[in-house]
């Protein structure tokens, strides 16, 4: 399991040399997707309807996008690797602190500690990947694809150790690994220096008069996606739960399943990337932008394997939305002000994904699932207006 940055022991010892790049399994996804898989088991054991219990998770979704303001400056300003020691130990503190609640105000504190610390990853851990990638694309496609490995195990792991363990382990268990991981990460990673480090310059540029046209196009796709994102890995386990119950009602088999699915969406973010290293960002996005709106509506009428299909290509338009949002930021933004650049994609995103779990529950209220589905096709029209408005790309000569 890749964990570490050991890049950072190479730049001190040769400076003026380009680290290798370090990707990460991605646990601040695995754990902020845990309540989503467990909620199914958590209802019945705390007398809890799914639509009243799934609110309590908003404060964290909140956290982990409006925290990354924050954690993104003291990234630029401070320390990257002692961002990261912060995440991994707080971050697991907080899942077990999941595990010994007793009462919904508990869980709601215990869920906003998650979303804080992880709201460290996105504006640190990508700025510095994002700095030293020879091939921005790829890089950004290889980390994405250990972000939907976090999302997929999330699923898995939680629906196995639910059934068999129990919901309060299914926080507990990964928690106390998570620290141990960031003991070893103390142990083997030195503080960067970046003086005098060779880090990359923005990889790509418009003309200055069509820059609002990226801004804008950025800011629509960014909200439209991230509220879009969120509410299908939220709702997916659920879904799955209802829908996929003349196949089996097992937690560890719908685990295994969503699991599957989200392996389509890591595949499709790798490939995503090394596109965005060949062609233009608009020739990327705009033919990815017509993908989610009719997948989403379809998914609001099938069950079974049908819908286990069109679930499938709903993950892989929606995680490769992110990569191309997370390559724009990183090849329009210079080195100095990359985390807090990161820092406001993800406060914006997140933030509009934070409302998203609040809308899943309001939403599954009024309608079910249907109207659910059937708003967010609605809603992922945007994307293909925001990609339509991207300006020509002029690349630059490191880009070349």
């Amino acid at each position: 399991m890749p964990m570490t940055y050991n890049s950072f022991s190479e730049q001190e010892r040769i400076p003026n040399e380009q680290p290798r790049q370090g990707h990460q399994f991605r646990l601040d996804h695995y754990a902020m997707l845990i309540f989503a898989a467990a909620v199914i088991i958590m209802g019945p054991a705390l007398g809890m309807a799914y639509s009243e219990l799934l609110p309590y998770a908003t404060p964290g979704f909140v956290a982990f996008g409006a925290g990354s303001l924050l954690t993104g400056w003291l990234g630029d300003r401070w320390s990257r690797r002692h961002m990261m020691l912060l995440f991994f130990v707080g971050i697991g503190a907080a899942m077990i602190s999941v595990g010994f609640v007793q009462t919904p105000v508990q869980l709601g504190a215990a869920l906003l500690a998650i979303g804080m610390f992880a709201s460290i990853y996105h504006p640190v851990g990508t700025a510095m990947i994002v700095s030293y990638a020879e091939r921005l694309g790829r890089e950004m496609g290889i980390n994405g694809v250990w972000g939907n490995l976090g999302v997929a195990s999330s699923a898995l792991v939680t629906g196995v150790i639910g059934q068999y363990l129990g919901w309060r382990f299914a926080f507990i268990v990964p928690g106390i690994v998570t620290i141990l991981i960031g003991i070893a990460f103390a142990v083997l990673v030195v503080h960067e220096d970046r003086k005098g480090s060779k880090q990359a310059a923005a990889q790509a540029r418009v003309a200055k008069q069509d820059m609002w046209r990226v801004v804008l196009s950025l800011l629509i796709v960014v909200i439209a996606i991230s509220t879009t994102f969120n509410a299908v890995t939220v709702a997916l386990p659920k879904l799955f739960a209802e829908r996929l119950a003349d196949l089996t009602k097992s937690p560890a088999v719908l685990g295994v399943i969503a699991a599957c699915v989200y392996v389509f969406g890591a595949m499709t973010q790798y490939t995503i990337g090394r596109l965005l290293d060949r062609y233009s960002l608009r020739a990327v996005a705009l033919p990815l932008s017509f993908m989610l709106a009719p997948f989403l509506y379809l998914a609001a009428s099938l069950n079974d394997v049908l819908l286990i299909l069109v679930s499938i290509g709903i993950v892989m338009g929606a995680f490769g939305q992110v990569t191309v949002n997370d390559a724009m930021v990183g090849k329009y933004t210079s080195e100095e002000w990359r985390s807090r650049a990161y820092a406001v994609r993800y406060f914006i995103g997140f933030t509009a994904a934070g409302a998203s779990v609040g809308l899943v529950a309001w939403l599954y209220e009024q309608g079910g699932f249907v109207t659910m589905l059937h708003a967010f096709a609605a809603l992922c029209l945007l994307p293909i207006a925001a990609a339509i408005i991207l300006p020509r790309e002029i690349r630059t000569p490191h880009a070349a």
